[in-house]
């Protein structure tokens, strides 16, 4: 397999997709920057003055009005400074709001596949973490660099109108620094975006444990756990130091470089000054201006280091962002509203890894309406026949066809539409049992949802709780039994009404009592739907209108019950081995 290429973010990608479709907010933004610089810009020039002009003169005055040209500066510089942090900083967090809504619409319709080889807590951290620095390129940070640039640029100017000789000794530290500021944040854009992988592996890993600290306490492994993400956050640590050190190298930098050019400068300022050829007040506004231009340049130190970690986490967000849809499938062209739901399998193949059949040459015919159960010991492919039975997943090679269509040719939408599933972990969400049940159609009257409640017998146990279907069953259910949550599992499939169903061990939780309760309303939630049943407990298919025995990935026995149980081969031995258990 050919390694991965990291996909790196240009800066004219920036500029067309985030920039420029915000200009207004920018150009808005750099307006008042750029009258807050030149209100700055006051203070130095005054100061010459003041010292130049007012104080030998005397002009009381004249000493009024600098001082309010003064004040009046430094209110339009608080003014713009609060108008600035209101239009680009709220237009950031609207800017981060909107990518992590994309990022996250963009994940969820991603292929099954890709949810099998990413953990959880690695996508949050994609979603939640990765597009953060954002703010940094429509925010404040974007602003002030362009500030800083302009604000360092006018004071040069005025810098080269005092002395000309004194600028050119100032510039050549500058342009040192700028240099050695270029190379490292040509470093440190790779730290950062191990930071992200390094981040998204610490948080995937933590979702983890807390999902399954049951599993965890019962095993006596908290120690265990606590040592797996010391370790961790331990990485996240030297990550950390690793970019703060070369970022603490350009500030330090920068310290030396343009500490070294005002020595300089109070030399060469005062031996001029000595000779009548710098007036007091030119030296005093030359070294204000000097801080005005040396501080934006020391300020980007930070700033470039803020911009490089949005650039890094724009790197990841791009690399998630081309990663094909399911839906991209050229090949899905075909919208249907309605089918009738006959399968046919065609000699399916499918591997997870290159190389690795899962499913071998498979071929079986399931009727509209019919009812086919998929039996056999674990791993022998019986949930991956019904995956790609659900399109979930997509054969490798052969062809499965609805109504005599190619399957791969129907869109994913038109298709689930029509498809009910209850799974082997009967995945619930946080809040009421109502919700859950209603998840497949939020706007099913309640008539249909009462339907769907006593069809699985989720009453049975709801009305003893005392807020009945608005109990809080907490996150994936665990107030619940896992007889309950199986029950509510099924009325939300029940709900659905759908054309395809697949049942995946959907009787695997119940007790004897609930499984008699569950087996009328399957029955009546088969009739007239094309239905996969996937169970072990093969006392619950015995009504199939035809059996699968699936080994090693092939069909080793097809039949009905009776047939199967006849030819006392597998399935026989299957079923009466569960039989003497």
């Amino acid at each position: 397999m050919a390694p991965k290429i990291e996909r790196k973010i240009t800066i004219s990608q920036v500029f067309k997709t985030i920039i420029w479709p915000r200009r207004k907010h920018l150009f808005l933004g750099l307006f008042l920057i750029v009258i807050s610089r030149l209100a700055g810009l006051v203070l130095p020039g005054a100061s010459k003055y003041l010292v130049d002009n007012v104080i030998p003169s005397n002009d009381i005055n004249l000493l009024k009005w600098l001082i309010a040209a003064v004040v009046g500066a430094i209110v339009i510089q608080s003014v713009t400074s609060y108008a600035l942090t209101q239009i680009l900083s709220v237009e950031a967090q609207n800017l981060i709001a909107q990518l992590r809504s994309r990022v996250q619409s963009h994940i969820i319709k991603l292929p099954i596949r890709f949810f099998d080889n990413t953990k959880t807590g690695e996508l949050v951290s994609r979603i939640m973490t990765d597009v953060e620095g954002v703010r940094n390129l429509v925010g404040t940070g974007f602003a002030q660099m362009i500030g800083g640039v302009l604000t360092a640029i006018i004071s040069m100017v005025l810098l080269i109108s005092i002395s000309p000789m004194m600028t050119l000794y100032v510039l050549v530290p500058v342009i040192i620094f700028g240099f050695v500021s270029m190379k490292a944040f040509g470093r440190i854009r790779p730290i950062f975006r191990e930071r992200g992988k390094i981040n998204a592996q610490v948080t995937g890993r933590l979702t983890e444990t807390l999902g399954g600290i049951r599993v965890i306490k019962g095993f006596n492994a908290e120690e265990q756990e606590i040592g797996t993400f010391q370790k961790g956050v331990n990485e996240l640590f030297l990550n950390v130091k690793a970019s703060l050190t070369a970022t603490s190298f350009v500030t330090s930098a920068g310290t030396l470089l343009l500490g070294l050019a005002s020595a300089g400068i109070m030399g060469i300022g005062g031996w001029m000054i000595m000779q009548g050829e710098l007036t007091f007040g030119d030296f005093l506004a030359f070294t204000l201006y000097l801080g005005f231009m040396i501080a934006p340049i020391v300020q980007m130190s930070n700033i470039g280091s803020q911009l490089t970690e949005a650039f890094a986490g724009l790197d990841r967000t791009e690399e998630i962002m081309n990663t094909p849809l399911e839906s991209d499938d050229s090949e899905r062209t075909i919208e249907i509203s309605d089918f009738k739901g006959d399968i046919k399998f065609k000699d399916v193949s499918f591997a997870y890894e290159e190389g690795k059949e899962v499913i071998k040459g498979v071929s079986f015919d399931a009727p509209a309406g019919s009812v086919t159960a998929l039996v056999g010991t674990s791993g022998s492919g019986k949930t991956t026949i019904a995956g790609l039975a659900a399109t979930f997943l997509n054969p490798d090679s052969g062809q499965i066809t609805l109504d005599g269509k190619n399957l791969q040719s129907i869109t994913l939408e038109s298709f689930r539409a029509k498809l009910g599933v209850v799974l082997q972990d009967d995945f619930l969400f946080e809040g009421t049992i109502r919700e859950n049940i209603l998840f497949p159609r939020p706007d099913a009257s309640e008539e249909k949802l009462q339907q769907a409640v006593h069809a699985a017998h989720v009453q049975e146990f709801t009305d003893r709780f005392e807020d009945g279907l608005d109990t809080l069953i907490g996150e994936r259910g665990v107030k619940l039994s896992g007889g309950q949550r199986q029950r509510i599992a099924i009325a939300r499939a029940i709900l659905a009404d759908p054309k395809i169903l697949i049942l995946d061990e959907a009787t695997s939780n119940l007790d004897t009592e609930s499984e008699t309760l569950i087996q009328a309303s399957l029955k009546e939630l088969m009739k007239g739907r094309t239905t996969f049943v996937i169970a072990h407990r093969l006392s619950t298919i015995r009504q199939a209108d035809q059996i699968l025995v699936i080994e090693q990935g092939k069909i080793a026995e097809q039949g009905k019950h009776d047939e199967l149980i006849a030819l006392e081969a597998r399935y026989y031995q299957l079923y009466t081995y569960q039989a003497r258990i």
